[in-house]
């Protein structure tokens, strides 16, 4: 996962709305979001390290990871033994509060390379940052985005995503019919000037293709475009478009009523 906007408990009808892109390499094999077969888990998967970048749960669950994006000035990238993925897929397999999961884990954060996630267990919305020791934070309502660096950081496309999430959800009534709409708000390609965008260690011609919020470049791109709607009437509806090269492979939608457990 590389940009995503959510809107937690801003909209009557809904309590989170969220809108993603997932950036990758177009070889790494990757299933399209599915019901898992071995867990009760509706997400995409990576078929190389096993786990997800987003997913949820039939008991209305919700959770997202990115990679912290830090490249050492040695240009050697330090290897952790466990994948983020994973981090996805036992958050929504817990029955534990976010705050809870997130305690029972914190030991462990070091095991893995710098990672954003997002957990939602119907109530609470937690942001946890593990490349800066950050505390985990409990978010008041609000609309937030989140690329490779901290919520909210003041990237272009991280702003973009943002108020395009804010303009759609700017409606009496929000739900499956808008899920077109929602994917649409990130689907832009469209790079920013190099003043602008952030120093994360890669070369400004990387710097330069990353900063737009849909990304078309030779053996890498957005691969995988989602919109969610938790609405509150127990209902969820999701939506994925899957790409490569900027092509458009295929589209499905999900609708599911919230299971309790």
């Amino acid at each position: 996962m590389c940009l995503l906007a959510i809107a937690f408990q801003t909209h009557p009808d809904a309590p989170l709305i969220v809108t993603s892109n997932r950036d990758e390499f177009y070889p790494r094999p990757t299933l399209a979001m599915h019901w898992w077969e071995d867990a009760p888990i509706l997400a995409g998967k990576d078929l190389q390290a096993g786990g997800t970048w987003m997913g949820l749960s039939r008991n209305g669950r919700f959770a997202a990871v990115t990679n912290y994006r830090y490249i050492p000035e040695n240009g050697e990238l330090e290897t952790k033994p466990l994948s983020r993925g994973n981090l996805v897929c036992d958050f929504l397999c817990s029955t534990q509060s976010s705050e809870n999961w997130v305690q029972s884990i914190a030991a462990s954060a070091a095991g893995y390379a710098g990672f954003n996630l997002l957990l939602y267990d119907g109530q609470t919305l937690v942001y946890w940052n593990n490349y800066q020791n950050q505390p985990p934070k409990n978010l008041a309502p609000g609309v937030y985005a989140l690329s490779n660096n901290n919520l909210d950081s003041p990237w272009p496309k991280v702003d973009h995503a943002r108020q395009t999430l804010c303009a759609a959800i700017d409606r009496p009534d929000i739900g499956a019919t808008q899920l077109p709409e929602l994917i649409a708000t990130l689907s832009v390609q469209k790079t920013y000037a190099r003043k602008l965008l952030p120093k994360t260690g890669l070369s400004e011609d990387w710097e330069e293709l990353l900063s737009s919020p849909f990304i078309v470049a030779e053996g890498y791109g957005t691969r995988a475009s989602a919109a969610i709607v938790i609405s509150a009437s127990a209902q969820v509806a999701a939506m994925e478009t899957t790409h490569e090269a900027g092509a458009v492979l295929g589209s499905q939608v999900f609708n599911y009523r919230i299971v309790e457990r």
